[in-house]
């Protein structure tokens, strides 16, 4: 069959990596792609945001079924273009993508259907937020509505730094994305990244995983897209998997069917643990990325059958098997990431760190120009390894790192620091 991947980044190249290998793959296309993806399916030069372009390129190129990697095209309405089209596709209906698209629409769908949550309020004007605000305890935060590339959060330590966020975000410097907000309060804990593929009724756990969002060593410095992961999280038992299904999942699966809004696709769940009490933080309505690099590395089975069960109704019929070892990925960045960063820059030494052992490196902003790898964005590589041990894991993708000849970049060196210390 053929196979279209829609988006250009590192979780595109690890789910067209992942694909590649399945044997109900005949032919896989990427559009936009990068210079990573081209070594295992074909590049076409169609952006992820064009609904309309990837829908024309998909009945030009006969495709069977298209996975949507990014969350943009998919609060877009990308998979309803397409089914409409009679072009079977993996990932929710805009409708179902709100769980992404508004965190206010999750907020008060966990309100309604008493999902485990931190307290919030809702605004579009500034003087009743800053009215809540007054009386919040801090630290606070403050999250911009809509879709904001991973960056639309203030952790705010003092009220100035609060209301100076809401005043941003009102103000319009996220577009459409801050046209409302949402205030909530400050969860203690530890973070998780936990991962279910949805049939509209049928919720299927993935592995689970744990993010580093900050920019800096220590967990210290701006939020960014994601420096780096690893699989699985430790804080994510056995047992606390089961409860995250039950009080967390199966009720978001059972409400957006409830709501007119049934949910295929894959869930990930931002969780904060607690005392062995977890809460959701917010969902994303893909996979996260980095995450989806150490989940495509730890996975057994073939992917692309439980995708296309996930779109047909059948995942109880799945059953998916995990590599018992970690995966760790060190995401590394062009120098001046999450700010202003620069274009351009030439890679080199790829080869030698993807002849590392256990390791593969996953390309984000990249490009091919005259036989040279060049940097085209923010995050750019993703250096993925596995072992025995997170400790393990963490000595071989820095390992191939070092094998990375790449001055206008850098990366944490303290990715899987929690796993290890445990």
């Amino acid at each position: 069959m053929k196979v279209l991947v829609v988006g250009g980044g590192g979780r595109e190249h690890a789910l067209c990596w992942a694909i590649s290998a399945s044997a109900l793959c005949d032919k896989l296309y990427c559009a936009p792609g990068n210079a990573g993806i081209a070594a295992v399916a074909e590049c076409v030069p169609v952006a992820a945001e064009d609904i309309d372009g990837q829908v024309k390129l998909a009945k030009e190129k006969d495709i069977d079924f298209v996975v949507v990697g990014p969350e943009v095209p998919l609060v877009l309405g990308l998979v309803d273009k397409l089914e409409a089209a009679g072009i079977p596709a993996f990932g929710p209906s805009a409708a179902a993508a709100a769980l992404e698209g508004s965190k206010g629409f999750t907020k008060d769908m966990c309100a309604k259907y008493d999902i485990p949550t931190a307290a919030y309020g809702r605004f579009t004007a500034v003087a009743p937020a800053l009215e809540f605000l007054q009386q919040q305890k801090l630290p606070i935060v403050v999250k911009a509505d809509g879709l904001a590339a991973g960056k639309g959060v203030v952790i705010a330590e003092s009220m100035d730094q609060a209301e100076a966020a809401v005043r941003e975000m009102l103000s319009g410097s996220f577009g459409e994305a801050g046209a409302s907000l949402v205030i909530e309060e400050f969860l203690n804990g530890e973070e998780a990244s936990f991962f279910a593929l949805v049939d509209g009724k049928t919720a299927l756990p993935l592995a689970s995983a744990q993010d580093h969002k900050r920019v800096g060593d220590g967990d210290t410095g701006l939020n960014t897209g994601g420096m780096g992961a690893y699989s699985p999280a430790p804080v994510v038992t056995e047992a606390m998997a089961a409860r995250v299904m039950r009080e967390i999942i199966e009720p978001t699966v059972a409400a957006m069917t409830d709501m007119g809004r049934p949910f295929k696709g894959v869930l990930f769940a931002g969780l904060m643990i607690d005392n062995g009490v977890p809460k959701l933080l917010e969902y994303n309505t893909r996979f996260g990325d980095p995450e989806c690099q150490v989940l495509m590395t730890r996975l057994k089975s073939d992917l692309l059958p439980a995708l296309m069960a996930a779109r047909d109704g059948t995942l109880s019929h799945v059953d998916l098997r995990w590599r018992d070892e970690t995966a760790l990925t060190v995401v590394m960045a062009a120098k001046g990431y999450p700010g202003a960063y620069d274009k351009g820059s030439e890679i080199r030494g790829l080869d030698a760190a993807n002849a590392m052992p256990d390791a593969h490196v996953f390309h984000a902003g990249t490009a091919s120009k005259d036989g040279k790898i060049l940097a085209t964005g923010g995050r750019v590589l993703a250096v993925t390894a596995a072992g025995a041990t997170a400790a393990e894991a963490q000595t071989k993708a820095y390992a191939a790192v070092d094998k990375i000849d790449w001055p206008g970049g850098f990366c944490r060196r303290d990715i899987g620091w929690r796993a290890i210390k445990r």
